[in-house]
């Protein structure tokens, strides 16, 4: 069944381009069309001379004038490129479809595989959260018991601190992460401090304008929360 609508969708998404060609097939060149004109005309002024709205001398020299321009219509070259034009969109209502079913399989999609409730996503979520807290409790009690100077430190600090943030708990991912930096700077790890901190006060503290001044100062020309910093920064000179 989810096969038969995946073939409708595809159907669907690709009638347009079938329409195109269809058009395309059945469309008139720039002979036929002036040939149609002309001769819509001629008709017209002959209806005019029998109602009596032209005099014949006018009639005369508007069909002389009219089968002229019939004359030169049907000089009218139509491009050899026209004829072959419908090939690329006849060739991609096949290899579009192709193309897709090709790398829908190749990404091993299945289909026919039933949604995950609602319920069991949750209690999935649920499990990784306990793994999560499980460690950030493991890391709370390892940490203090470590050489507070050390590189093993700097990086258990950081760890803690992303591991609170997935957790939602930004107060505490800054204060972890403000012992890192006490370890040792690091110019991106400053800005992230300094921009918790400024959205759980509120406002940038002179704290945190001091870690954006450092960071910015230290931190690459390309650093891509540079314009962050500076906005921070101005934000703090108006205060």
């Amino acid at each position: 069944m989810i096969y038969a609508g995946i073939v409708l969708l595809a159907l669907v998404a690709l009638a347009p381009l079938a329409w195109a060609l269809a058009r395309q097939g059945a469309g008139r060149g720039r002979r036929e069309s002036a040939l149609r004109i002309q001769g819509a005309q001629l008709a017209e002024i002959d209806r005019d001379l029998a109602d009596g709205r032209i005099a014949p001398a006018e009639h005369a020299t508007a069909r002389l004038e009219i089968q002229r321009r019939l004359l030169a219509a049907a000089d009218i070259a139509e491009p050899e490129a026209r004829r072959g034009s419908a090939l690329p969109l006849a060739a991609a209502l096949l290899v579009v479809p192709m193309l897709a079913v090709g790398l829908y399989f190749a990404s091993h999609g299945r289909p026919d595989l039933p949604a995950a409730p609602l319920a069991q996503r949750l209690a999935l979520q649920a499990e990784a959260n306990k793994d999560s807290e499980a460690l950030v409790a493991r890391l709370r009690e390892k940490l203090p018991t470590l050489d507070q100077s050390s590189e093993l430190a700097r990086q258990g600090y950081i760890l803690l601190g992303n591991a609170e943030d997935g957790l939602g708990h930004l107060d505490r991912a800054a204060v972890a992460w403000h012992k890192a930096l006490m370890i040792q700077f690091d110019p991106t790890l400053a800005a992230i401090t300094a921009e918790a901190q400024t959205r759980l006060q509120g406002r940038v503290s002179a704290e945190s304008a001091a870690l954006f001044q450092r960071a910015l100062a230290e931190a690459p020309a390309n650093a891509p929360w540079r314009q962050v910093a500076e906005q921070r920064l101005a934000e703090a000179a108006k205060q």
